[in-house]
């Protein structure tokens, strides 16, 4: 049992079907991206699948997202950009000459070894 709800596009050559199947034995409602290209045209790994028993959770939690919550506001929009700018401005050179790195003395075995018996 195969039944497509919709497709929705997400780019050029990429789908969101949403269809109700029956898995493994189990009904349920899957989301999936479809691919059309050169290379491959089919389902991809990305998606999800809800089972028939999860789907009035599914259903009820889809249906309680406000549409007003997509709505980004101006204000956001400008602290995104202000954020970023900040964030270029504060990223530190990084040291290239060796001379600039500390220097550290180093111990051989032997050495340690002496430093110990004494």
């Amino acid at each position: 049992m195969e039944k497509d709800i919709d497709r929705i596009p997400k780019n050029q050559e990429t789908d969101i079907v949403i269809r109700i199947d029956d898995f493994g034995g189990k009904a349920g409602l899957t989301i999936r991206e479809f691919v059309k290209s050169e290379r491959y045209t089919g389902f991809t790994k990305a998606g999800t699948r809800i089972s028939a028993e999860q789907f009035a959770n599914f259903k009820k939690a889809i249906n309680s997202i406000n549409e007003a919550d997509f709505q980004v506001s101006e204000q956001a929009i400008e602290e995104a950009r202000k954020y970023q700018e900040s964030k270029s401005q504060k990223q530190k050179p990084v040291q290239t000459k060796q001379e600039e790195r500390p220097k550290v003395a180093k111990k051989t075995a032997k050495s340690n070894y002496e430093e110990m018996e004494m």
